[in-house]
């Protein structure tokens, strides 16, 4: 029999039978689930993506590789997004296959005497399986990369934000530990931020960097000098007795860049400098 009209003949079948193998196939897969997947995924949304599970499956063979791919890469975002892990998917499809086999082994279609192996009707069966499987991994695989870039991307753009305050005003909060690639996030974000905003005054707010040693100041300091050079002036805001000492001790000069203990007082330095100042309406 023709490999494309075999498989054909699975997707009838599942399709024919489509109800009953769900059923089965969603008991069997309440046993798989752990907790995560039951906390965060809602008894209708469950029973809806795995609908959609099955169709997917008949859709690889009887609708166009555009269409499936797409309907692919619809699915395994979905799953991504509501936390389903690798093997949770994995082994949904391999206990589906088993549930189908067992279903059709005994169809006339199936039944053959006295094959080769490799025209055997379960062998072709577990072909049009692994080659499912392993569509589904790889689709799996590239969303979980994607999205992982995309949070990363997120989550380093929050960690080191500018924001304008006042016009030619801007602050930089950092909150945390300043490892070299945070730095790097700083630095990039810093320099587009005071050109972007026209900032004439920045200031770095390091009152919740929980420690200041020889590379975090020397990471500072240098952010800070870069900031000079595309005409900024920059503040260091936040500077605790325990970080003070330190950079005395560390023998670092802060001549160039001015400094207070609060972002208060760094807020009423920055407006003097740009020649405006906070006063009390009266009455």
């Amino acid at each position: 029999m023709d490999l494309n009209i075999m498989y054909k003949d699975f997707a009838n079948f599942i399709r024919s039978n489509r109800d009953d193998l769900l059923v089965e196939w969603m008991k069997e897969m309440e046993q798989q689930a752990d907790s995560r997947i039951s906390d965060i995924v809602t008894e209708v949304m469950y029973e809806e993506t795995s609908h959609e599970f099955i169709d997917l499956i008949i859709s690889n063979v009887t609708e166009a590789g555009i269409t499936f791919n797409e309907k692919l890469d619809d699915f395994a975002e979905k799953v991504v997004l509501l936390g389903w892990p690798v093997h949770f998917v994995t082994s949904g499809l391999r206990i589906f296959g088993l549930l189908v086999y067992k279903a059709i082994r005994n169809e006339e279609f199936f039944v053959k005497k006295e094959v080769e192996a490799e025209n055997d009707a379960y062998y072709r069966f577990e072909s049009w399986l692994s080659s499912m499987y392993n569509k589904i991994v790889t689709a799996y695989a590239d969303t979980w990369e994607k999205t992982v870039s995309i949070q990363k991307l997120a989550l380093q753009e929050l960690s080191a934000p500018l924001l304008p305050i006042f016009d030619h005003i801007s602050v930089m909060p950092l909150i945390g530990t300043i490892d070299t690639e945070r730095a790097r996030q700083i630095m990039e974000n810093l320099l587009m931020g005071v050109v972007k905003h026209r900032s004439e005054v920045v200031l770095i707010d390091i009152t919740g960097v929980p420690v200041v040693d020889t590379m975090v100041a020397h990471h500072i300091i240098q952010a800070s000098e870069a900031v000079r050079l595309v005409g900024c002036q920059p503040m260091l805001v936040g500077i605790r007795p325990e970080i003070a000492q330190t950079i005395v001790n560390l023998g670092i000069e802060l001549d160039k860049i001015i400094t207070t203990n609060t972002l208060k007082k760094g807020m009423e330095r920055a407006l003097a400098l740009t020649n405006r100042e906070i006063v009390e309406k009266e009455g």
